[in-house]
């Protein structure tokens, strides 16, 4: 259950293959959704990107540029794809479908059975872009095709420090944090790795990872079930939502502590310390190393 770089793995022509010009003809100029950014930062809770639509070999061929002739935002702007489904809401990103004749040059590594398969996410980004740390609830490879990757993870336990929004982050910055806004990030254990194309990088379940694209990229992220299918949302499309029992006991905590107001706040101070212990007792894990 921890992260491990993997190299030398077999993964099909793509590593040769996937080249700006081969992409672009590939692929054609059918359209896809992009993050554009003016600053390489990007931050999903201030939405501090637009998205845009442009033809898919138009798309790689500006992500590949530094400085572009033609332009949304401004001529040094990041550009970010995420694959999506036919249906963003409903349909779950499979290459295999949005993209086939790329899906035919990539062998995926068979660590988990053909089930538990949940998503296939194809990625491209501009040098330079740097993506917002976050947990996913399935496991997931991070497949480097082509480009360099840097990538900076934090260990589930460390989630008090790392002042969270839902399963994102505050802190944009990791190398350089507002340790006045942020006080508690410097107990956050860093862990850290750099990928080569051909490179696959396991990230475990509540890992927090925080990517960066030394190099323009193309990446394809594989998720998978760990836990039984029942324990997943059946409307999450992203693999994001937490389990159903998670997100339900959240609610109940939620309520909790709504009835704890009812108290003078010496005696909800009190309880609450109570519960706190309580959670530590009966749910924590005493084996971490």
């Amino acid at each position: 259950r921890k992260p491990v770089v993997l190299k030398g793995m077999e993964l099909g022509t793509c590593t040769t293959k996937w080249t700006v010009d081969y992409l672009s003809q590939a692929e054609g100029s059918k359209e896809v959704k992009i993050h554009v950014s003016a600053v390489p930062q990007m931050d999903f809770l201030s939405k501090n990107f637009v998205y845009r639509t442009l033809p898919f070999d138009v798309f790689v061929r500006r992500a590949a540029e530094v400085k572009h002739k033609e332009y949304f935002v401004s001529e040094d702007e990041k550009y970010y794809l995420r694959s999506v489904g036919e249906d963003p809401r409903k349909d779950i990103a499979d290459i295999r479908k949005q993209f086939p004749i790329l899906a035919e040059d990539v062998q995926i590594p068979e660590y988990f059975e053909k089930e538990q398969f949940f998503s296939s996410v194809f990625r491209i980004s501009s040098a330079g872009l740097q993506l917002w740390t976050h947990y996913d609830v399935m496991d997931n490879f991070l497949i480097q095709v082509t480009g360099k990757k840097r990538v900076v993870l934090y260990s589930p336990r460390d989630a008090p420090y790392l002042y969270l929004s839902g399963t994102k982050s505050e802190v944009l910055d990791v190398d350089n944090p507002d340790l006045e806004k942020y006080p508690l990030f410097v107990k956050a254990k860093r862990y850290q790795c750099f990928l080569e194309a051909g490179d696959v990088l396991f990230i475990p379940a509540l890992w927090f990872h925080n990517v960066i694209s030394e190099e323009f990229g193309v990446a394809l992220n594989v998720f998978w079930k760990h836990l039984p299918a029942e324990s997943y949302d059946k409307t999450d499309t992203y693999g994001n939502k937490d389990p159903t029992a998670a997100s339900r006991a959240i609610q109940i905590l939620d309520r909790a502590l709504k009835t704890l107001e009812e108290l003078p706040e010496e005696y909800r101070d009190f309880y609450a310390r109570r519960m706190v212990l309580r959670i530590q007792e009966k749910a924590y894990r005493n084996d971490y190393g």
